[in-house]
């Protein structure tokens, strides 16, 4: 009974992290049960059955929100199944032992993107236009094969192109692609039952972790605005990291003298990251206040020239009044007086 509501808790804590970064539900998950000993096919099964609930109430919190773009969910979905079925037929023929470091690798991988990736900001690429199909259906294949080998991925290989290609809102993109994994988490889920059988899923896991998650997915949809993603990526990639290197070092049959060191090493460069994490966080809100402040000062002086200009409107063909211009030409400084490209310093860090 404890394990189960520790499993529950995971399942909340998960499903928060997922909807605020749009990613990492089944990397949090799969990596636990990886730690406590379930065999790879298993957990990822078992982590994807649950992905079915919890995925269908994030996409309706999201789509209650206003986080959703149907273009851009029907075109990476479809894709995502086919790479989804795919990699859980793969799982699902190798033996445990072969499934495991390859399994802990993809995570392993993916932790450390997240470690990288948020520990600086992104800036957006200027996109004009529309995402094309030619573009969504191969990144919704490799993601959706990368989560059903991996335990997870879908998000952590989607979300991130989607973002850099600088045409979506983040929190659309999070929402869009929380909403796409409903649709993959039933694939994978699909390929697993005829590689495994219904033994394959562990249905007490898979219902500990779906409670947790519906629980959290309509706050995680409202997170999604307000969690600062930059120290939340940092911190969950670090977990992921250090988790996975341990089932590496066992794999690689690591020294008891090498394991201390590798680990001292990861754990310094996860606090390396979340110190830039920080900075870039503060930078970032640093560039927005100056952009705020700018926008301030332009819309007060636009509305003190349009105020003394109605006032003072002279007559046709008469001479403004020196005081009349004076006011004009100051509240015309006052709106230069905006950081020339404070726009351009926005930084795109995921922040909602």
């Amino acid at each position: 009974m404890r394990k189960l509501l520790i499993l529950a808790l995971v399942g909340l804590a998960a499903q928060l992290v997922d909807g605020a970064l749009g990613m990492a539900y089944g990397l949090t998950s799969s990596t636990l049960l990886l730690f406590v000993g379930v065999a790879p096919a298993a957990a990822s099964a078992s982590v994807h059955l649950a992905e079915i609930g919890t995925t269908l109430a994030a996409g309706v919190a999201h789509w209650r929100f206003g986080n959703v773009d149907w273009r851009v969910v029907t075109r990476i979905a479809l894709p995502g199944a086919v790479g989804a079925f795919v990699g859980a037929t793969f799982l699902s023929s190798i033996s445990t032992e072969n499934a495991a470091p390859w399994m802990a690798g993809i995570l392993f991988t993916l932790g450390a993107y997240l470690l990288v990736r948020f520990s600086r900001p992104l800036r957006q690429r200027s996109g004009a236009g529309r995402l094309r199909g030619r573009f969504l259906g191969p990144l919704g294949l490799v993601a959706g094969f990368v989560d059903a080998t991996g335990g997870g991925g879908w998000g952590p290989v989607a979300t991130p192109a989607l973002l850099v290609s600088g045409r979506m809102e983040p929190r659309k993109v999070i929402g869009s692609v929380d909403t796409a994994e409903f649709v993959v988490a039933g694939a994978a889920s699909i390929g697993f039952l005829i590689g495994l059988g219904s033994e394959g899923f562990l249905l007490p896991t898979v219902a500990a972790l779906l409670i947790g998650g519906l629980i959290a997915a309509p706050v995680a949809a409202w997170l999604v605005r307000i969690v600062p993603a930059q120290l939340l990526g940092a911190t969950i990639g670090g977990v992921i990291v250090l988790t996975n290197a341990r089932i590496l070092l066992k794999a690689g049959d690591a020294g008891s003298t090498v394991r201390p060191v590798v680990y001292v090493l990861l754990a310094v460069g996860w606090v390396v990251a979340l110190t830039f994490a920080v900075r870039a966080l503060r930078r970032t809100r640093r560039a927005r206040a100056i952009v705020d402040a700018a926008a301030t000062a332009t819309a007060t002086a636009v509305a003190t020239t349009t105020a003394v200009a109605t006032a003072d409107t002279p007559a046709v063909g008469a001479t403004p009044s020196p005081d009349t211009a004076a006011a004009v030409v100051g509240a015309g400084a006052v709106a230069g007086s905006a950081p020339a490209g404070a726009d351009d310093d926005r930084l795109a860090v995921v922040e909602r």
